[in-house]
């Protein structure tokens, strides 16, 4: 019996060196990254892919059953019935740090006996930014003033030239003016998770009486973002090789042209109705692209097309099957389909 919580495709387990536990179980945790539905709303940058997220899943009694990169686990994990926590994460957050967006998804499961549950986690922004415009009325009223962020976790310096997006974990984050000895507080603001907030300060036109009737803040609600809904790479998400795009997201975009994707080579021998994810391969004229270098299931995957010449040398596992789980991006087209899948055709470049 399956528990629909997503649309996965069945697949046998793989085993997994971090796997802590029997080989086999009472149930089967199935995981994988998507969007959430209705589309992507919201551009940003700097994304990690997916298969460098940490992830861990621990039962119901602390005891760890995955530890380690997300591309490493295997999409199909047997496991006792229980409760299992699934936290991912693109990256340790201890502390408040510039241009540090932590993204992930936090979901508790039960696994009953004989149920496969099909685990979709969601690319959320995990922690709050704040960015500040500071006017050029204050720099003149404040020369010497030395701003900073404080929240229950650290205090960070914003200097005037300060261009940067502050992070924090949700919650109350204040804005100080330190001048010399003396700290004032000049607001706070209980921040949400997701929320970047753009706070403008300035100073009023007449001199202060006292440093908080001088100074005004305005919000920037058009830099306010709220959305849990995210372009992986951002709008320049593909044009480069360090912005590429994940498979994941490639598959939503058809048709798109002359776009770098992300992924791993777990396969090849592409026919409309199948594939191999396993040596010896027999054809040098395509290759499978896999969010993770642990995919066996061709619906979450790219069909690569590998035309004469230089790239089809360099790529097809014929000749190269070393390549069978390597991370490579790829320049090319993506199209609707392609051997009944979503496709990668004329490809002008690769990056290892």
């Amino acid at each position: 019996m399956a528990v629909v919580a997503a649309l996965c495709m069945p697949h046998a387990f793989v085993s997994c060196g971090s796997y802590a536990g029997e080989e086999y179980g009472d149930g089967e945790l199935r995981l994988a990254f998507d969007l959430p539905e209705g589309g992507m709303l919201r551009s940003v940058t700097q994304i990690p892919d997916t298969s460098d997220f940490i992830l861990t899943i621990t039962d119901v009694a602390g005891n760890v059953v995955f530890d380690g990169k997300y591309g490493d686990c295997p999409e199909s994990l047997a496991v006792k019935a229980g409760s299992y926590t699934v936290r991912a994460r693109s990256s340790d957050f201890s502390k408040p740090s510039f241009s540090t967006p932590q993204f992930g998804d936090e979901q508790c499961v039960v696994v009953r006996q004989g149920e496969v549950v099909n685990v979709r986690l969601l690319c959320r922004q995990l922690n709050s930014g704040i960015r500040l415009l500071i006017s050029e009325g204050f720099l003149t009223r404040y020369p010497s003033g030395v701003l900073f962020l404080k929240s229950a976790q650290g205090k960070l310096m914003y200097s005037y030239s300060e261009k940067r997006i502050a992070y924090f974990d949700p919650g109350p984050v204040s804005l100080l003016l330190s001048l010399g000895s003396k700290d004032e507080v000049l607001t706070t603001r209980e921040l949400e998770p997701q929320e970047i907030l753009t706070l403008g300060v300035d100073v009023s036109g007449s001199g202060p009486s006292s440093v908080n009737e001088g100074i005004t803040m305005s919000l920037d609600t058009a830099r306010i973002w709220s959305d849990d809904r995210f372009v992986i790479g951002g709008e320049t998400g593909g044009q480069t090789p360090q912005t590429a795009i994940g498979v994941a997201q490639a598959r939503t975009l058809a048709p798109m042209e002359d776009v770098w994707v992300s992924g791993y080579i777990v396969g090849g021998d592409l026919t409309s109705a199948s594939g191999s994810f396993e040596e010896p391969f027999k054809s040098r004229t395509n290759i499978i692209l896999g969010p993770r270098s642990s995919t066996t299931d061709r619906d979450v995957c790219l069909a690569v097309q590998l035309t004469a010449g230089s790239l089809r040398d360099e790529l097809n596992l014929v000749d190269n099957p070393s390549l069978l789980g390597c991370k490579v991006c790829l320049k090319g087209d993506i199209v609707a389909d392609y051997f009944n899948m979503t496709g990668l055709k004329n490809l002008a470049d690769c990056e290892f």
